[in-house]
């Protein structure tokens, strides 16, 4: 299948490692000019020139924090400079850190909604202008599994992510008419250096191995194993391309199957 991704114009961020790499890569692989953006420059630039010798194309390294807003300005005018527009966006960041109710002060919460809520409010509303004089675009968020059913331990994620998805379905709304999709992909458990760092932190509270923690987790999707960081880019990558133009407003888990809900 043609996707229609040769020579559009990306933005991926949170692009150094896990999800945003992966991303990055397949939509390179798709024939895609990408600009990619982390906040380790070192992290970023070894990304970037991987994807651009597997896949002979234009990468783009800019670092910035998606937390504030200035880099994210920047970044984007950046991209827009090297390339005079914009057409896909996906918007991505490490999620919030694991905790119980009681351990979480205001500062967390407050840094949570800063990373996984306005960094997205931010990043689309650096590129929108772009895509509206394209009349052509694609927005994509990289959620979780979360905003459908929640996560033990993420209780950060739990609460804020789903106003990712609010915001997305109203965007989709008011941006359908002028060629522009906005969607949601929502993974489970994925294997990126994050779910590493979980499976660690539930084997330290409960006192058992790693191995056995990432069981538990595979078991609890009818497919009995977690994700690959891939085959979430798969589906962003066709969300993304032409063959897609009458998907908007949607949330697309990729999670094996462990959602148990109908809607």
């Amino acid at each position: 299948m043609d996707l229609g991704l040769t020579d559009k114009r990306a933005f991926v961020a949170g692009a150094s490692r896990g999800l945003g790499r992966a991303t990055a890569y397949e939509l390179a692989r798709e024939g895609a000019k990408v600009a990619i953006c982390a906040r380790n420059t070192t992290e970023l630039d070894a990304v970037a020139t991987s994807i651009s010798q597997q896949t002979d194309q234009e990468v783009f390294a800019v670092t910035a924090d998606v937390t504030q807003a200035d880099q994210v300005h920047y970044a984007v005018a950046a991209t827009v400079e090297r390339w005079q527009g914009i057409d896909i966006l996906v918007t991505n960041a490490g999620g919030p850190p694991a905790g119980q109710f009681e351990d979480i002060d205001d500062q967390q919460w407050a840094q949570a909604w800063q990373l996984s809520f306005l960094s997205t409010v931010r990043l689309i509303r650096a590129v929108l202008p772009y895509m509206r004089t394209a009349q052509w675009g694609r927005i994509i968020t990289i959620t979780s599994v979360s905003v459908k059913q929640p996560v033990d331990d993420l209780l950060l994620s739990n609460a804020v992510r789903p106003g990712v998805v609010g915001l997305v379905r109203s965007l989709a709304n008011q941006l359908a008419a002028e060629g522009i999709t906005v969607n949601n992909v929502a993974p489970g458990y994925t294997m990126t250096e994050r779910l590493e760092q979980i499976v660690q932190n539930r084997a330290a509270s409960l006192g058992i191995a790693p191995e056995e923690v990432q069981q538990r987790l595979a078991a609890t999707t009818p497919m009995q194993r977690v994700g690959q960081p891939e085959e979430l880019a798969a589906t962003i990558a066709f969300l993304a391309s032409t063959r897609a133009s009458y998907i908007t407003g949607q949330t697309i888990l990729v999670d094996g199957g462990s959602y148990r809900g109908l809607m």
